[in-house]
């Protein structure tokens, strides 16, 4: 099927959100599971498709995709029947777009610092998520009005968003606020990520 998704992936990496979206959307497609412990990400024939030895990657329509926010932002838009996405006329594309990659420009470094012990940095205006205090406050007001972060609307942004802050609260990264947590356990209440989570 042409319009079949090739997903290469690994359990224990962000594939899973990949995997999640796919699902969401109801798109066909083929799971392959790539052994990091064993170095397949680094054999020549995933090199191929993504030089940089990483999961997740997909193949659709002869197109590779890299890096997990670039993937769900280009499925959401292949498969536009799930309505996932806002249209590109849409007053709502600004806000999905920004919250899309307020989760890998600010969210992610920022906690991946915390959990690391990495310092603050002296001049936070330098990095991209200012300060760790800062960004969970803003992220916080974007989740306060709810239920999703278009408000009504459950978008691929919430597949993002939700789950790096299912693993941040999983992996106590973060304090469970109570935004925080209700709409965390909002995102666990979805059918496809229980598909995943419990492997039915």
């Amino acid at each position: 099927m042409a319009d079949r998704v090739t997903l290469y992936s690994n359990p224990m990496s962000r594939g899973r959100t990949v995997q999640w979206l796919l699902d969401e959307l109801g798109a066909p497609y083929d799971l392959k599971v790539l052994d990091l412990a064993k170095s397949e990400q680094k054999a020549p024939e995933y090199l191929a498709i993504n030089p940089m030895g990483k999961v997740p990657a997909i193949v659709h329509r002869g197109v590779v995709v890299t890096e997990a926010a670039a993937i769900c932002v280009y499925l959401a838009d292949a498969f536009p029947q799930a309505g996932l996405a806002p249209k590109l006329d849409d007053p709502k594309r600004g806000t999905y777009l920004r919250w899309i990659f307020f989760g890998v420009g600010c969210f992610e470094p920022a906690v991946m610092d915390k959990m690391f012990g990495r310092p603050p940095f002296e001049r936070p205006g330098a990095i991209s998520y200012g300060t760790y205090e800062t960004m969970l406050a803003t992220l916080a007001t974007a989740l306060t009005p709810g239920p999703w972060i278009l408000g009504s609307r459950f978008s691929a942004a919430d597949v993002f968003v939700g789950s790096q802050l299912h693993f941040a609260l999983m992996t106590k990264a973060i304090e469970p606020t109570p935004v925080f947590q209700a709409y965390v356990d909002r995102i666990a209440a979805r059918p496809a990520l229980q598909k995943l989570l419990t492997g039915a």
